[in-house]
Formats: C-alpha cells, structure tokens, sequence
C-alpha cells in the first residue's frame, strides 16, 4: 500500500548527492546550479549540494547527467558491526516509510575492515529497519528486490556511513522513451553529458554520422526543444513516500516549456536497421520531426552545413567485434577534413591508439566512462584555413 498523499510543503533543508558518470561532474554541477541547488561540491562520480524538498523533484525530472538523486538522512561512525546495526536500528524509519510498503537495501563498502563486502552491509541494514518496526508495531516491511517501494542506499567509507533514501529508484538513465536499443547502445546520461560538454545549445546543426538506436539525436534534440528528461518516466521512487507532494510535483513538470527548434539534426548510419531503430525511439520520445534520418555510410555522406557539431561513437572493439577498426578511423579523419570543414566535431574512443589514425590533432581531451569502459572524448575543430590562424575561434568547453 502506498504512502498516503501530503499537500504540505516542508521548508527543511536537505542534504542531497547526485551520482553520474565520471567525467561529467562539471556538468552536473552546472545543471544542479541551475535548477537551484547551493553548497555545490563536486565528488567523484557524484555532486553534493543542499535544497529544499522541491528540489529533489526538479533533479529527477530536469537533470540531464543524473543517474540517481540521493536524500541523506543519517550520518554516524560506528566502531564494529554490532554498533553499526544498532545505530541504523536508532533511526525513525516510519518517518520514511511504513509496514505495508517494500523495501530495498543498496550498499557500497570503500577500505572497510568491519565490511568486507557490501552484501553483509546491506543485510545489517535490513535487519535493523525490520526489528525496529518488528519492536514498534508487531509488524516489519517485506524485502523486494524486484520492485520495492522504498531504497535506501548505504555508502560506508571506513568507519563513517551514511544512510541516505534514493529519491529516483531506477536509474535515471533510463528515461523510458527507449524501447530498442543498438549492439551497444550508448547510456542516456552519457549522451547528454557529452553534448552539454562539446557547449552545443541547439543554435546550430547537430550531426551524428554513427547513430546507432539514435541516442545521441534524440538527446540532442530534447536539449534544443527544452524537453525535460524525466517527461518520460512512469515512475520516481519520491512518490512512494510519506512526504510526496503530488501538487508541488504537478506544478514542477510545467515549469519548463518546450521551445522551438529551428536548426537540423542529423542521424544516418551504415546499418539500416539502426536507423530504423532510432527512428522507432525518437517517434516514442516525441522528437521524430525535429531528426533528419538517412541510411548511409558515413565515407558518402554530404551536407552543406557550418558551424554545425559533429559527435561520432564508432565502435569500440571491447564490446562490438569489428575488424579493420584502424580503417574505420582513418575514413573518419579523411571524411571530416574533406567534407566538414568549417564545423566542428567531438570523438569518443576507448584509444589513444585509435585517434592517430583520424589523422588530426586534438585540441582538448576529456576522460569519460562508458559504463565501466573508460573512453576519451576529444575536440576537433575543423578548421578551412590554417589551424594556427583560427585556434583562437574554437569555442572553450
């Protein structure tokens, strides 16, 4: 049974982490300043800041780079594992769920002698949130690893944990406009954040050569139409709570209001099932018109286009069995210097290797990670005179 509905609005001050990928805190902490968090400080892999209830609201459905959205409700140190239990057992739970609700417990263990995995931790936890209300009210909530109304998360550093509840249950990468994806298909998140990086705003063309399920356009063109990410998703975990304000919420999702695209998107790819396939996802994320989609290897691509960027994931290799990988890149060099001069266009590869074979010199690298593949995002301008006369034109990231 769900929490019952509160209307009211709470003017506590929370403590909020935000995880994403490694790369894209920057990022992150640009959105999350834009949406009004404060005390921003960039982590590893995460962003904390602090922000009234609403904006865990705002997180979920307007960040970009967001995998999930962490509310921290207890910190303590703990010298073993009994008084680790017993602190986690001190904590209010029925003010954060109650008997007739699941539960699930997350946990992550970074340099711990008392935890020797994160499965323990998470066990201790469930134990402590079920005797607590076992001893209240007679009755303790069920365990769900399937779908569980209430998460908590778990992070233990040492001796220091700190129990916080994820306010977006799913990952966020997972908007829900995606119902087919490519052999490998590249994370939402991941997508957006290296657009955002490469500072393309809709005020010019966008081009992905390799579109693959077509990710990379369609974050695109959510970014241009002003389209928020979580439109799509059916549910965030915050609604189960006992807090849930459904009317603050309501009025959150129409703050934002769609704008109007005049620039061009284009998606082709070599393999026209692809393209069929970025096609069936951008019809589900409302963006199909605003994509231009074309089957075509991209050595036979033309377009008259300028100033426009070009954001290319060609295959890896790690994942997707390839050969002649070293031919791919060097098409792709020759392709850009011949036909896209004058625009501008950001690689990512999972090689240093891969790069001298576009036969053009970087001029800003960025680390990312693609899932657990570590990849470098790199900027090419392509420049029509001699790069040392328009270097000072490329636009700073």
């Amino acid at each position: 049974m769900p929490a019952k509905l509160n209307n009211t609005i709470s003017t506590e001050k929370y403590n909020l982490t935000v995880k994403t990928y490694a790369g894209l805190e920057p990022v992150l902490a640009r959105e999350i300043r834009n949406i009004g968090g404060k005390n921003i400080k960039e982590g590893r892999r995460a962003v904390s800041f602090t922000g009234y209830p609403e904006i865990i609201y705002k997180a979920n459905y307007y960040l970009r780079t967001a995998l999930r959205v962490l509310k921290e409700i207890a910190v303590f140190h703990f010298r073993d594992v009994d008084q680790f239990y017993l602190k986690c057992k001190s904590v209010n739970w029925s003010e954060y769920m109650n008997t007739d609700q699941s539960f699930i417990v997350n946990s992550t263990v970074v340099h711990s002698k008392e935890f020797r995995n994160s499965m323990y931790a998470s066990l201790k936890v469930k134990d402590a949130v079920a005797d607590r209300f076992r001893e209240k009210t007679g009755k303790r909530p069920d365990v769900d690893t399937t779908r569980p109304q209430i998460f908590i998360n778990v992070h233990i550093n040492k001796n220091i944990c700190i129990l916080s509840l994820d306010s977006s249950g799913e990952s966020l990468h997972k908007r829900g406009y995606r119902i087919t994806g490519g052999d490998a298909p590249l994370s939402e998140v991941l997508a957006a954040g290296m657009i955002l990086l490469s500072g393309w705003n809709g005020s010019s063309d966008f081009i992905d050569p390799m579109c693959g399920s077509g990710t990379l356009t369609i974050e695109a063109a959510l970014i241009a139409k002003n389209i928020p990410p979580g439109k799509f998703r059916k549910k965030f975990a915050f609604e189960d709570w006992p807090d849930f304000n459904k009317i603050l919420f309501d009025k959150i999702k129409k703050i934002q209001t769609p704008k109007t695209f005049s620039q061009k998107i284009y998606a082709s790819d070599i393999s026209g099932k692809n393209v069929l396939k970025a096609q069936t996802n951008a019809r589900r994320a409302g963006v199909y018109s605003a994509i231009t989609f074309k089957s075509c290897n991209m050595k036979d691509l033309q377009m008259n286009t300028s100033k426009a960027v070009i954001i290319i994931n060609p295959p890896y290799g790690e994942r997707l069995k390839y050969q002649n990988l070293k031919n791919i890149y060097s098409m792709m060099g020759n392709t850009l210097k011949q036909r896209f001069t004058g625009n501008s266009a950001w690689i990512l590869t999972t090689s240093g290797e891969y790069l001298k074979y576009i036969g053009l010199k970087p001029a800003k690298k960025v680390v990312l990670y693609n899932g657990a593949i570590k990849c470098i995002f790199s900027f090419f301008p392509l420049f029509e005179g001699k790069r040392k006369d328009n270097l000072s034109e490329a636009k700073s990231v």
